[in-house]
């Protein structure tokens, strides 16, 4: 599943070095890490559904899930320190270009009246988080199986200093932005 990074390494870094000048390879953006996290506030009173979570998406991911926990006790919802409250996983070399690819190619298409992602989701560093409302948009999670639907927050770490420089790198590589003023 290497297409994906050849496309960077043979079109989008001669392209992004030609649009911004950049003297030197090292200079242009690359992917650093995926980082996917599932927020489980129904872990505190339903422990089970941790487990179902934690199997979706591994199933989604390929790689072990690790489990994070609360840093502050919380009285109003029966929240202490270090109970567990949600998963996430961090995606490197391979792993993480296959589930871009998968991303862009079979996820994003899959959603009910797509029409790109907002392209102001930016952190001010090139850096692109995106968020999913259901973990059944993935091919891996088989729809009878799932026993709640879940979202999950999909954040696509770069080396780019620049939101422009971010935007630019992640259109190269296929990722679908919304026209001005739409939306999915």
């Amino acid at each position: 599943m290497a297409r994906l990074r050849d496309k960077y390494h043979k079109e989008v870094v001669p392209r992004l070095m030609e649009m911004r000048g950049y003297k030197n390879i090292m200079q242009v953006p690359r992917l650093e890490k995926i980082v996917v996290n599932v927020g489980m506030g129904e872990a505190i009173a339903n422990a089970k559904s941790l487990e179902a979570a934690e199997a979706d998406l591994t199933a989604i991911t390929g790689q072990h899930v690790l489990t994070t926990r609360s840093k502050k006790a919380i009285a109003n919802f029966k929240l202490r320190i270090g109970m567990p409250i949600g998963l996430k996983v961090t995606l490197r070399g391979e792993r993480m270009w296959h589930f871009y690819d998968k991303l862009i190619n079979a996820v994003l298409p899959r959603m009910h009246e797509f029409s790109g992602v907002a392209a102001d989701s930016f952190d001010g560093r090139g850096n692109y988080t995106l968020g999913l409302k259901e973990q059944i948009l993935f091919p891996e999670i088989e729809y009878d199986k799932v026993d709640k639907i879940r979202g999950m927050e999909i954040s696509i770490i770069t080396t780019a200093r620049t939101d422009e420089d971010g935007r630019n790198l992640l259109a190269l590589l296929g990722m679908p932005f919304a026209k001005d003023g739409e939306k999915s």
